[in-house]
C-alpha cells in the first residue's frame, strides 16, 4: 500500500496521530478539536511556559476551557511537549506558528522556516504536513516546500504538503473553529484529499482549491477587504466630524439598504494580528512583482493614523475645557484590541497610551482582561473603577467596550468620556465621540 493510501486510512479510521506545532490562538483550539474528535494530538510548542501551563489546566487562551484540556490530558487524547522529537511519531503535522510584520513592515517568516527545518529533521515517509500561518502568496510552495525536500523524501510521493488558512476569530461564540468553512489547497492533488480527509472530521464545509497560492491568497483577501472597508469607515468618521455629521446615524441609515451595502464602523484602529499585518504581506509581495496596491496602503494609513486622531481630539476637548495639557490626566477605557478577548497583538490602545505619553500628558488604564501593562514604554497597572478614581481624570477615553463593565456609572461620574465606539447611543452633555 503506497504513502497516500496508508495515511489516509488512518485519517478515516482515527488512528492517525497528529501533531500541532504552536499552542497560541490558533494551535490550541485546533488541537482541542482534533482531540475531541478521537485523535491522539501532540500540543508542540517551544515555550516551556505554555506546555507547563497546559499540563496545569491554567488558562491563556479565551476561547479554550482549561477543564476540557486537563480532560483530554487526562484521557490521553492530548500530549502537550516541547519535545520536537514527537514529530517524528506524528503522521499528520499542522504548522501553527506567527508570522509578525517587522518594524519596517515586511513579513518575518522566520517562524515558519524555523518550524519547517524542525519538521525537516523529524521528517518520514506517510507523514502530511499543512501550513495555517498567514502569509504571503507562495510562502508554502517557495518557502516549506524546498526546506522539506532536502530530506530527500519526494512531496506527493512519500509526504504531502498543503496550506489551510486559518479563521480563527478570538471570542467568537457563534462561530468557532470547527462551524468555519475551511479552504485547503496542496502541493498535489492528493496533498488536498488528504487535508480535506482530516479537516471533515472537525469540520462540516471544506473547500478544495487548485493551489496553496489560491489558498493563501484567498485569506488575504478576506482581511484586506475588512481593512479597506474599515478604513473606509474611518476616513468617514472623520469627514463627517468636519461637517458636523453624527457617522453613526449614518451608517445606520445606509444598512438600511437591503443590498449592496455592508455596514462597517469607524474605531480607534486596526488590531490584532490579521487585519494590520495580512494585507501588508500582499502590498510586500505585489512590490517585488514591481505593482503597487494603492488602494491596500492607503487603508494601512489611514487606520494607522487614527490613534494620533484620537489623542488630538482629547487635546482639543481639554483645550475647549481650557484644563492646561501639561496638568491633565486621562484614563483609557478598555486596552485590549477587541472586546472580550484578553488579546493586545497590535492594539491601538497601546499607540494612543504612548501618544499621550509623547504629549506629556498623565495617562492610566482600566480593562477588566489585563490587570497591568509592560510594553514597550508602557509600564501600568490598571486602576480601579471608583467614584473616586474616575474624578481625578479630566477625560475617560473609551478605546475597547468590554462587556459587563458599567458604562452607565462611568458616565454619571466621569467629567467627559471620548467614546470612539459608540458605546453611549444617546446623546450626553459630558459625552463625545469620534
Amino acid at each position: 500500500m503506497n504513502s497516500y493510501r496508508i495515511l489516509k486510512d488512518k485519517i478515516n479510521k482515527k488512528t492517525a496521530k497528529i501533531c500541532v506545532i504552536g499552542m497560541g490562538y490558533v494551535g490550541l483550539p485546533l488541537a482541542v478539536a482534533f482531540a475531541k474528535k478521537g485523535y491522539f494530538v501532540y500540543g508542540f510548542d517551544t515555550s516551556s511556559i505554555k506546555v507547563q501551563r497546559l499540563q496545569k489546566g491554567v488558562k491563556y487562551i479565551a476561547d479554550i476551557d482549561p477543564n476540557d484540556v486537563t480532560k483530554l490530558i487526562k484521557s490521553g487524547k492530548l500530549h502537550p511537549s516541547e519535545n520536537n522529537k514527537i514529530i517524528a511519531k506524528a503522521d499528520v503535522v499542522i504548522i501553527c506558528v506567527p508570522t509578525p510584520l517587522r518594524k519596517i513592515k515586511i513579513p518575518d517568516i522566520s517562524y515558519v522556516v524555523k518550524a519547517s527545518a524542525t519538521i525537516r529533521k523529524n521528517l518520514k515517509s506517510n507523514q502530511l504536513v499543512v501550513l495555517e500561518s498567514t502569509s504571503y502568496p507562495a510562502t508554502t510552495r517557495e518557502v516549506v516546500l524546498p526546506e522539506l525536500k532536502k530530506s530527500g523524501l519526494k512531496e506527493g510521493h512519500d509526504f504531502f504538503l498543503c496550506f489551510s488558512p486559518e479563521r480563527v476569530n478570538p471570542g467568537d461564540k457563534k462561530y468557532p473553529l470547527t462551524k468555519i468553512p475551511k479552504v485547503v489547497g496542496g502541493l498535489s492533488a492528493k496533498s488536498s484529499e488528504l487535508a480535506k480527509a482530516l479537516y471533515s472530521r472537525i469540520i462540516k464545509d471544506v473547500v478544495v482549491v487548485s493551489s496553496p497560492e489560491v489558498a493563501e491568497t484567498s485569506k488575504l483577501l478576506e482581511n484586506t477587504f475588512r481593512l479597506v472597508n474599515i478604513g473606509l469607515a474611518n476616513e468617514f468618521a472623520m469627514i463627517c466630524h468636519k461637517m458636523g455629521i453624527d457617522v453613526w446615524e449614518v451608517i445606520e441609515a445606509a444598512k438600511t439598504k437591503p443590498f449592496g451595502f455592508m455596514p462597517f464602523y469607524p474605531g480607534p484602529g486596526a488590531g490584532g494580528h490579521c487585519l494590520p499585518a495580512d494585507p501588508v504581506y500582499l502590498s510586500w509581495k505585489a512590490k517585488k512583482l514591481g505593482f503597487k496596491t494603492k488602494m491596500i496602503d492607503l487603508a494601512v494609513e489611514v487606520n494607522h493614523f487614527m490613534p494620533k486622531h484620537i489623542v488630538c481630539k482629547v487635546k482639543d476637548l481639554l483645550t475647549e475645557r481650557k484644563i492646561p495639557i501639561t496638568t491633565a490626566k486621562v484614563l483609557i477605557l478598555g486596552v485590549t484590541y477587541k472586546k472580550d478577548v484578553n488579546d493586545l497583538r497590535e492594539s491601538p490602545a497601546l499607540d494612543i497610551i504612548e501618544g499621550f505619553m509623547k504629549n506629556k500628558i498623565k495617562v492610566d488604564y482600566y480593562d477588566p482582561l489585563v490587570p497591568y501593562l509592560k510594553i514597550g514604554t508602557i509600564n501600568l497597572k490598571a486602576v480601579r473603577l471608583t467614584k473616586k478614581v474616575l474624578a481625578q481624570y479630566d477625560c475617560v477615553a473609551l478605546i475597547t467596550a468590554h462587556t459587563g463593565v458599567n458604562y452607565e456609572f462611568i458616565r454619571k461620574n466621569a467629567k467627559l468620556v471620548f467614546d470612539t465606539r459608540n458605546t453611549y447611543k444617546k446623546k450626553f452633555d459630558n459625552i463625545r465621540g469620534l
